[in-house]
């Protein structure tokens, strides 16, 4: 079943959770996989068959694209991820500390009220690129399960019909 992740990306609950199901899934799918091939390999013995040999090389390479597609989907990720929210970071450390060294420098009651408003709203900003950071947390996770999810659930779809 296809979900629709774009909602998922404005709100860290929904994306965390999206991320949950597709461990959940990957974990069942695994878990066939494991238990089909385990048999399989109990059953061929010492002496396997060609098709038994084919599937347990082919068990081998699986792992070693599905980590390398991982690797770089997370590697790809996070160089976007560190640049775009490491600029928005500073430049709210920045503002922030503007907010509040003008708090503490008002000379009368009407510019303490209006340095307040100006701290709260950079303060509500800071929540948001915080919410930012969480979501981005989580399309990494996502991006980086995607090819070994992708292949666990392919496996069990394939194994499952023998």
């Amino acid at each position: 079943m296809k979900r629709n992740t774009y909602a998922n990306l404005y709100d860290p609950f929904l994306a965390w959770t999206d991320v949950a199901c597709k461990v959940g899934e990957m974990s069942m799918a695994s878990a066939q996989v494991i238990a089909h091939r385990t048999t399989r390999m109990a059953t061929a013995g010492p002496m396997p068959n060609r098709r038994d040999r084919r599937e347990f090389t082919r068990m081998g390479q699986e792992k070693i694209d599905a980590s390398t597609d991982s690797a770089s989907a997370i590697a790809t990720h996070l160089t976007t991820m560190n640049l775009k929210l490491g600029m928005r970071t500073f430049r709210q450390a920045v503002s922030g500390t503007t907010a509040l060294m003008s708090l503490a420098a008002s000379r009368n009651i009407g510019e303490f009220v209006g340095h307040q408003a100006k701290l709260a709203e950079t303060l509500s900003q800071s929540a948001t690129i915080a919410s930012e950071l969480s979501n981005s947390t989580a399309q990494l996770a996502r991006r980086g399960l995607k090819p070994i999810h992708v292949r666990a659930i392919a496996n069990a779809k394939r194994l499952g019909k023998r």
